[in-house]
């Protein structure tokens, strides 16, 4: 098979923990055609089809020079046999456009996955309030008021913005108030953004959980990335340690209940973000861990992901 990753710029890769590459090296281990191309380098002209300036590589096995350009051609995302969106955040209006450069393609015929309305239709901190049963109390809001009586409620809670991501801009506020103020000025900006509020988990302690959802089944292994010093974030590109350990019954129990509901809807790979039992985030646009919990575990993320997407394009669209 011809499949096509829209992604960063290859040359940005670190490969030693790169989702994407642990994707590439497994299709091209089972003899599929390798492709890249970049958001900025799709484009529609009226009365044609969707297509991208795309380079076709080979994964070399060297981990600095890991690719090689074996040919460079316009060519229409349709001629693929799939196309795997895997743009990192932030969540902008050019990846905006981009979903729909995507789903014009998809009418002509392309198979992408992520499904491009899926992507805009679970925004990666809102689509857990669909799912509250499984989500500790959550505000949205741009009221500082709201806010306000939130905290007066919990005593202990963590803010943050809507379109953060790696753990940018999250704050925990405890039960004294302290800098309450200041931060809703700082994320709120005076009534124009949204924020996200949530009662604090000292759960966290023992990591902010990555579970992988892929093809509507849980992979049984997570990667808990656990706050390191005085930090409340446990993000690793904030710091965090990630240690795998095995998928906990309790945690298997809510991943199994929202996989299906979420692959039904298009999205072959969620990343399912967990402290305690509790569900944080959703991450559908370019979820991660796959190298980390390969290599700590053993256990072969990638090769059930390039399973799922067989799968997937064996059945019609």
């Amino acid at each position: 098979m011809n499949i096509l990753f829209v992604a960063d710029p290859l040359e940005s890769f670190k490969t030693y923990k790169d989702t994407t590459f642990s994707m590439m090296r497994e299709l091209q281990k089972r003899g599929h055609a390798i492709a890249a191309t970049e958001p900025r380098h799709i484009g529609w002209r009226s009365g044609g089809t969707v297509n991208a300036t795309v380079r076709r590589i080979r994964l070399t096995g060297d981990p600095h020079d890991w690719f090689a350009v074996t040919g460079e051609a316009v060519e229409a995302l349709k001629d693929f046999d799939a196309v795997v969106m895997r743009k990192d955040p932030p969540f902008d209006s050019e990846f905006f456009y981009c979903t729909h450069l995507l789903e014009q393609a998809q009418r002509e015929g392309a198979r992408v996955f992520n499904r491009p309305s899926a992507l805009r239709e679970h925004p990666e901190k809102l689509a857990l309030m669909e799912f509250a049963e499984f989500a500790p109390p959550t505000l949205v809001t741009r009221s500082p008021e709201a806010i306000r009586a939130f905290h007066a409620e919990h005593k202990d809670i963590i803010l943050k913005p809507l379109d953060g991501m790696g753990g940018m801009g999250i704050f925990r506020v405890g039960a004294d108030g302290m800098n309450l103020g200041s931060i809703i000025e700082t994320l709120n900006q005076g009534g124009a953004t949204s924020v996200m509020v949530q009662r604090y988990l000292p759960e966290i302690v023992d990591g902010d959980k990555r579970l992988l959802l892929i093809g509507g089944k849980v992979a049984p292994y997570v990667l808990a990335r656990i706050p390191q010093g005085n930090e409340v974030r446990g993000n690793l590109a904030a710091g965090g340690k990630g240690v795998a350990q095995p998928l906990s019954d309790e945690n298997r129990a809510v991943a199994e209940a929202i996989a299906p509901v979420l692959a039904a809807r298009g999205l072959l790979l969620v990343g399912l973000d967990m402290i305690g039992n509790k569900v944080t985030e959703i991450n559908v646009t370019s979820p991660t861990c796959f190298q980390e919990i390969h290599d700590q575990t053993g256990f072969d993320v990638p090769a059930m992901f390039v399973d799922a997407l067989e799968a997937a394009l064996k059945v019609p669209a």
